[in-house]
């Protein structure tokens, strides 16, 4: 039987608020609160709620023959439990099924595998333990950031102990070869790779409710024939999707909700279709070839490069700045600014800075929450600039700089002593109260 493999990715940044130059040094909260919880409730209630309400249901009705994998962003797991602890309930009811599967990520959804292997690290193992702390999983396969991958982040995901990874069927990297196999790592082939069938991915997530589409409407029954005619040889189709692309990308009036109702059925029923985990995959099919990807892949736009975060010069800058940083970090001790050093690594901040309007514009101005690439990178910089001057209190870059962080804290404790001992001398110039005379009883 032909193996189906559904994952599903999930992921909501935390958005900076309008961040002015003259915020710099005197306002060190940069997070818009209304935009983050207005936007993670809308979709919850849209798609994460009634999508995984969906999922529980279809799971018991095929009695676990439906199956389907995960990737959570730790960044999103922290905005469910401020503004929708509900989502994450329902992700706990899928899990107590044993029929879905989370997979590993970097918890701020970060480029860091394109940069620094230690805070790459770091970054998946704080993501591994909340997703054991939540799910009772501890995550087998990983999936990276927007699907980027190449052979040396291959290699080094092997290393860290994980058995397959997930990235884009990229045709440039393909060629004449097929997804729907399993393929090993060119530099480490005990990691096995499993590539997105990006078409019939893509056939769902964008151009389901598109009426200019040639195959407009999608039915269960037409997806569900399109698999049956492929090779009989080819072994598994790897469907690769954002969890947004039911009922906010494509809204419930589209019909989505009751085409993966029926399709999820009708494999279900089938003889030569059936769902499986990533584990599962690669735990019952053999590779058949090594894939060679010397320059890192995504899974977006047409060229499936990193140009959607690192295509400008903007893009290089923000990122370059940002860590440059990264050795002072690792001497910081501050809760504050350790949860600010994970939220600035969010990808989605350079992908807002992109100028890619011609090829994809439809898609980069869906997400971006401001009004130009430019908007975004002056506000990004402000940000990093505030926090930069936060670190520089705690571990100063140089000398000049460790002096004046001392004068500046010996500045702070005079003035709590002296604020200390104002309250004290208002206490005591506070007039006494007046004793009452004691009147005597005759």
């Amino acid at each position: 039987m032909k193996s189906i493999c559904l994952f599903f990715q999930v992921h909501q940044p935390f958005r900076h608020r309008r961040y002015r130059f003259f915020d710099i040094g005197n306002d060190h909260y940069y997070y818009d609160d209304y935009a983050n919880e207005t936007i993670l409730r809308r979709v919850a209630e849209n798609s994460y709620l009634p999508t995984n309400k969906l999922l529980l249901k279809l799971v018991k009705k095929t009695d676990c023959k439906f199956k389907v994998s995960f990737s959570i962003t730790g960044v999103a797991l922290e905005q469910f439990e401020l503004y929708a602890p509900e989502v994450i309930k329902s992700f706990q009811d899928l899990a107590e099924t044993g029929c879905v599967e989370f997979l590993s990520e970097t918890f701020s959804h970060s480029l860091a595998s394109l940069k620094d292997k230690a805070i790459f690290e770091q970054q998946v193992k704080l993501h591994d333990q909340r997703i054991f702390e939540l799910f009772g999983q501890k995550p087998k396969v990983f999936r990276n950031t927007e699907m980027i991958y190449s052979d040396s982040i291959g290699a080094q995901i092997y290393q860290m102990g994980y058995k397959g990874m997930l990235t884009e069927g990229a045709r440039h990297v393909l060629g004449w070869k097929s997804p729907n196999f399993v393929y090993v790592n060119a530099l480490n082939p005990r990691l096995k790779v499993l590539m997105r069938n990006y078409k019939l991915s893509d056939d769902i997530s964008f151009r389901f409710s598109n009426t200019n589409w040639s195959e407009y409407p999608l039915t269960a029954d037409k997806f569900t024939g399109w698999l049956n005619k492929l090779d009989p040889k080819e072994e598994v189709v790897n469907l690769f999707l954002s969890y947004e692309s039911f009922g906010e990308r494509q809204p419930k009036e589209s019909g989505i909700f009751r085409f993966l109702e029926h399709w999820v059925q009708d494999v279900a029923k089938s003889k030569t279709l059936k769902f499986t985990t990533p584990s599962e995959v690669l735990n019952e099919l053999q590779p058949v070839s090594v894939v060679s990807v010397p320059n890192p892949i995504s899974w977006a736009d047409e060229e499936r490069d990193l140009t959607a975060w690192l295509g400008n010069d903007m893009q290089k800058e923000a990122f370059e700045k940002l860590y440059d940083l990264r050795h002072r970090m690792t001497f910081c001790s501050n809760d504050e600014l350790q949860k600010d050093w994970n939220y600035l690594q969010v990808s989605d901040h350079f992908y807002y800075m992109s100028t890619k309007f011609f090829s994809n514009g439809e898609v980069h101005s869906y997400f971006n929450p401001f009004d130009s690439p430019f908007e975004a990178f002056i506000n990004y910089m402000n940000v990093l600039s505030d926090f930069k001057i936060r670190l520089n209190t705690v571990t100063p870059e140089n000398e000049l700089e460790q002096e004046v962080a001392a004068l500046q804290k010996l500045i702070d404790e005079k003035e709590k002593k002296i604020r200390k001992m104002e309250a004290e001398l208002q206490r005591f110039q506070k007039p006494k109260p007046r004793k009452k005379p004691a009147v005597k009883k005759k």
